[in-house]
């Protein structure tokens, strides 16, 4: 008899849990890490082997790429799922994870170097057709008075981005022509702090966007295919609260044109796993902004809207299988909505860690609940305040927002404040009703 390979998982919460039960249905065993304040996360009781990698700190447990190979060669590990956040962009880990012999469950390291900056999977995407921004042609020069002329040249407002990174960081908008050498130069400092990397690059600014993604899926046999589009405009300080799919009021036969658009530039980078393209959408177009290299936080609204599994595409395709699937078996049905629970205040999105007192989660028919928490968890300080995914699935839209009201109300997590209350004001908000939330509605207190 084979012995199952096994998965090191390397990563905590919502996440690994997640990935632990795609391994179940696929017969692979999992290896979870943890740090010192996670002992008592829910899926270390679910995987076959289980290793402490360090302190509380992430920088030395879950970001410490020598700790985690360190117990995936204890533990006799075959692959590595980096999940996301932590190491999962990092194009060295991944180098290193394939240096050891065993197989990283994400994209190589060099079309993960060539899309996680910024300057360079935007020049792809021009080369492949993907519709972008109006921008500078790469990095902005060193001299100002030529920094001057392009951004002048890209006309007014702007916004001047780091080439690597993300977050929000790095970013400057300019609204004049007299701001852009103090609008670039903090920007190039900031960049240099957070990423190590001074690099920017200047794009036309839009005033009120949506943030529309694409989510892909390619195999190493040539195959690449999307499977729907996803609006996540509710976001504060460019964190996403909650993510919807499909996009309401945007043509299925524009989303269609993009995604097949999508599909075609993964085949031409040489990209193999899952991962997704993200859009601004005003008047009508779309414009590129960067590709995220790996599994999203939202990818549950698309697989309730699909019905494909996509975390064991995303491991199968690292096996080497064909996907299960063709672009025409790709039927995506009904609509489905996520909120992202966090342990924060929701009103000043301040982090509000503690013990968790009370958890009664929702239920029923279309409602999902990704979830690491339980009566007596104690959500630590040291991590992303992410608690829980509330995920519902109805015919249509307002089918959707009727179950995700009644699945808002029936969740109760009693011990710490949670960001539910602010959920609910979305989901009664006229801009969200009609679909016209943009990307500053809710950091502009349009939706209190």
């Amino acid at each position: 008899m084979t012995k199952p390979m096994r998965v090191l998982i390397a990563n905590r919460g919502e996440i690994a849990l997640r990935i632990t039960r795609a391994c179940g249905l696929m017969g692979l065993e999992t290896i979870g890490v943890y740090s010192e304040a996670d002992a008592g996360l829910a899926h270390l009781a679910c995987v076959d082997a289980k290793v402490c990698i360090g302190p509380a700190s992430a920088a030395q447990s879950y970001l410490d790429q020598e700790r985690i190979l360190r117990a995936a060669r204890l533990c006799s590990a075959d692959m590595v799922h980096p999940g996301y956040g932590f190491l999962s962009e990092n194009a060295a880990f991944a180098e290193a994870v394939e240096q050891a012999g065993l197989i990283f469950i994400g994209p190589s390291a060099q079309v993960m170097r060539l899309m996680g900056d910024k300057i360079s999977a935007k020049q792809e995407m021009v080369a492949a057709g993907v519709p972008c921004l109006p921008g500078s042609d790469g990095a902005l020069p060193e001299n100002m008075q030529d920094t001057q002329r392009i951004c002048d040249a890209i006309g007014y407002p702007l916004i001047v981005k780091a080439s690597a990174g993300g977050g929000g960081r790095g970013m400057r908008i300019v609204e004049a022509s007299k701001d852009v050498a103090n609008a670039v130069s903090n920007a190039r400092q900031e960049s240099l702090l957070a990423f190590g990397k001074q690099d920017v690059y200047a794009e036309r600014f839009l005033k009120s966007p949506r943030h529309i993604e694409i989510q892909i899926a390619a195999d190493r046999h040539g195959n690449a295919v999307w499977l729907g589009g996803r609006d996540c405009s509710v976001q504060r300080r460019h964190q996403k609260l909650v993510e919807e799919a499909p996009p309401a009021g945007i043509p299925a036969h524009d989303l269609a044109t993009l995604g097949a658009q999508c599909a075609k530039a993964c085949q031409q980078i040489g990209y193999i796993g899952v991962g997704t393209f993200e859009f601004l959408y005003e008047d009508g177009q779309f414009c590129f902004i960067e590709m995220n290299t790996r599994l999203q936080v939202e990818h549950p609204v698309t697989e309730m809207t699909s019905g494909i599994d996509i975390v064991r595409e995303q491991i199968a395709v690292a096996l080497g299988h064909p996907l299960s699937f063709t672009q025409a078996d790709v039927q995506c049905t009904g609509h489905a909505i996520e909120c992202r629970i966090n342990a924060e205040n929701p009103d000043t999105f301040l982090p509000h860690p503690g013990k968790i007192t009370q958890w009664w989660p929702a239920g029923g028919p279309g409602v999902r609940m990704d979830s690491h928490i339980y009566e007596s968890y104690v959500v630590p300080p040291y991590y992303d305040s992410l608690i829980a995914k509330l995920i519902v699935h109805g015919n249509t839209r307002e089918d959707a927002i009727e179950r995700m009201r009644t699945a808002l109300a029936e969740t109760h997590i009693g011990g710490i404040r949670t960001t539910i209350p602010l959920q609910q004001r979305v989901l009664q908000a006229d801009a969200f009703l009609d679909g016209t939330v943009t990307v500053h509605s809710l950091d502009q207190g349009l939706m209190k």
